[in-house]
């Protein structure tokens, strides 16, 4: 999942096209890490010096802060090959490749786990508690990294450092034969965008009956949030994917419509650096939306909003099912205790009642 060209090494831009193209992106892209970076820089150091307790929504947002964090620090570099050249040779071109994709595995299962926490806890408070009690979160962050980092492995063997007009680039993958780049695209697509984006859908389907239903407005606030996490990440996304759905068509077609498949390849090409850019934003909005949403918590000296907005968070989600739980735990107390209660007075009547009996007088 970046921004790098799928083309052969004898595949080559006009000169004006990647200067164009390639200053838009600069441009983009130091926007993105002048807000970034700092933005997600203030949400980890607020989650771990002002939140203590800490619900399961507020670890993945910072877990998501940190993965979004690592795609940035990494502009400075792009923007400098872009202006000029690879430097760093082709070892650090992996790696960086390899570490900004496993980072972008890593926010949409995020995103994904985000969203179906916040989807058992609007319908399933009682089994949002004993998710809770059971403590499984640290688990499902260590599989959720580990295949983050096994899904991106392909970019090892295909990513390299390509020479165009005398200049070196990261920006190229190399496929050795079409089998293997179908399988790379077919699986960034289907792992990276189909499968998660179509849970998130089924999810903020059966939500969207019960938001303007929920007894709290506070679980109402956090889940319209989250959504809006989720919404900005399919618009800056989907244009990449795009391209990889418009790579699987070029490959199908093959040699059978040489003209068809040569307009989609510009096609393709011309959206590659905008497309790119737009990955890098989806690292960069969220810190802003949480502003928006601390925007309604008055701050003070001592206390940001943005404080307020994650203790809130933490004391509402998954919070607000053990309320509920504690609430209809509470009542069916009562009603055992009434219960007992109406018991105790039925026994002691009959014993009086027997005790009549045995003395008339």
């Amino acid at each position: 999942m970046n921004f790098s060209f799928k083309r052969n090494s004898t595949e080559e831009m006009a000169p004006e096209e990647f200067a164009g193209g390639t200053a838009v992106a600069c441009v983009i892209l130091g926007l993105s890490f002048l807000v970034g970076a700092p933005g997600n820089l203030l949400v980890i150091w607020t989650i771990l010096k002002h939140v203590k307790q800490r619900s399961h929504t507020v670890v993945l947002i910072l877990h998501l802060a940190v993965a979004d964090l690592l795609v940035l620090i990494t502009l400075p570099v792009w923007i400098y090959s872009l202006a000029h050249s690879w430097v760093f040779g082709e070892a650090m071109c992996k790696a960086m490749v390899f570490m900004i994709n496993a980072c972008m595995y890593s926010s949409v299962f995020l995103i994904t786990v985000m969203s179906i926490e916040r989807f058992v806890a609007v319908r399933y408070p009682f089994a949002s508690a004993g998710w809770k009690r059971k403590k499984g979160l640290n688990k499902v962050l260590l599989a959720l990294w580990t295949a983050a980092s096994l899904f991106s492995i392909p970019i090892i063997p295909t990513q390299v450092v390509a020479d165009y007009s005398g200049e070196a680039h990261c920006l190229y993958r190399f496929y050795t034969s079409v089998a293997q780049e179908l399988v790379c695209v077919l699986l960034e697509t289907l792992v990276g965008y189909i499968l998660p984006f179509s849970i998130l859908v089924v999810c903020y389907a059966c939500l969207c009956s019960r938001i303007t239903q929920m007894t709290f407005k506070s679980k109402r606030k956090s889940t319209v949030l989250i959504a809006s996490v989720v919404v900005v990440f399919a618009v800056c996304w989907t244009p990449h994917h795009i391209g990889n759905v418009l790579s699987l068509i070029i490959l199908s077609m093959g040699k059978s419509f040489p003209d068809e498949a040569a307009y989609l390849e510009d096609v393709r090409g011309t959206m590659t650096f905008i497309a790119g850019a737009l990955v890098f934003i989806s690292s960069t909005v969220n810190p802003i939306l949480y502003m928006f949403a601390a925007r309604s918590f008055r701050s003070s000296l001592r206390d940001t909003g943005i404080q307020k907005l994650f203790r809130h968070i933490s004391s509402t989600s998954p919070g607000e099912g053990n309320r509920e739980l504690s609430f209809v735990s509470k009542r069916h107390s009562n009603q055992t205790n009434s219960s007992l209660c109406v018991s105790t007075t039925k026994d002691q009547m009959d014993i009086l009642v027997k005790m009549c009996e045995n003395n008339p007088s």
